[in-house]
């Protein structure tokens, strides 16, 4: 009896790959918690930190949809969902680049106004112990403290969402990446209010929404169009997928095959898709020989996770 599609969703070495991923997840929602609480104590009137503390909280969009979406892409195939819950990972894809494009856009044009409206943000004095110190001192300090754990969190979700076709996981190491560079940019904008210059703090804060705008708006093009079917893409540089290129050389490769045709699309972390196969005049046992074609296909890679096999007269 053919298998109609799998029961899993990763293979053994890429599940234990997948548990890393979700620890590291939590330790990220973890940090960030940390992280905009700390930066809420010394906020301030700093437009820049202001955008650097709502950039903390956007970053735990990722993190989330990710464990979300882990509930739900392995639920078994079922009436409602023949094909699977495997698009919660999309859906969550898309959400986090929502939260980014929406609320990014919302600090650029709340910047820009404060820049043409010429507003100096006032950074005050902070009583420590019985000394008093500027406010721009500790701010300064936790930005730097949350630069180094966003670091090592982005670098090692690059290296796993590679090796797992993670989008989600990727954006979020995107969005590591951006929070970092933040930081950096709202301590030189806090540094040129304490020289006096006080147009830095909206620049550093427009720089940064900028940024944010710009991650968001990549990211939501991609996300919908995974979600319309497009042809499958590498995570890392968003390039055609070389797997469709290889399954149809491999179904040339057999002898009684004359032409091939195939086409997939990406369900989250996996790929399905279907075959066309011409086959040659007077092949014996056709059935069998497409029933083991099936089962190549689906080997040759551990995202073919559903695939058909049809034989066709011609392929136009």
């Amino acid at each position: 009896m053919a298998a109609i599609h799998d029961t899993f969703e990763l293979p053994p070495d890429k599940a234990a790959l997948h548990r890393r991923a979700v620890h590291l997840e939590w330790w990220t929602v973890a940090f960030f918690v940390v992280a905009i609480t700390a930066l809420a104590v010394v906020l301030g009137q700093s437009q820049a930190m202001k955008a650097a503390w709502v950039e903390d909280i956007l970053a735990l969009a990722p993190p989330i949809a990710f464990l979300i979406a882990d509930r739900f892409r392995n639920r078994p195939v079922d009436d409602e969902h023949p094909y699977g819950h495997h698009r919660s990972v999309a859906i969550a894809f898309l959400a986090s680049a929502l939260a980014l494009l929406v609320l990014g856009g919302y600090i650029l044009i709340e910047s820009v106004l404060r820049l043409v409206q010429g507003e100096r943000p006032p950074i005050g004095l902070i009583e420590v112990f019985g000394h008093t110190l500027w406010l721009g001192w500790p701010m300064i300090a936790v930005l730097l403290a949350t630069m180094v754990p966003a670091i090592l969190l982005g670098r090692a979700k690059t290296k796993l969402a590679a090796q797992l076709h993670d989008k989600v996981l990727y954006a979020d190491a995107e969005m590591n990446r951006a929070d970092w560079l933040t930081a950096g940019a709202a301590v030189l904008g806090i540094l040129g209010i304490g020289a006096g210059l006080w147009w830095a703090d909206a620049v550093a804060a427009i720089i940064i929404s900028a940024d944010i705008v710009r991650d968001g708006l990549r990211t939501t093009r991609t996300a919908v169009a995974d979600l319309m079917d497009r042809q499958p893409r590498t995570v890392t540089d968003n390039q055609p997928h070389p797997l469709p290129a290889q399954l149809t050389e491999l179904a040339l490769s057999q002898p009684w095959v004359t032409d091939a045709w195939i086409r997939l699309r990406e369900e989250g972390h996996v790929f399905v898709g279907e075959v066309l196969i011409v086959p040659k005049s007077g092949t014996d046992d056709l059935v069998e020989k497409l029933d083991r074609l099936s089962h190549l296909l689906r080997d040759a890679d551990w995202r073919m996770h559903d695939i058909a096999v049809m034989p066709v007269l011609e392929i136009h």
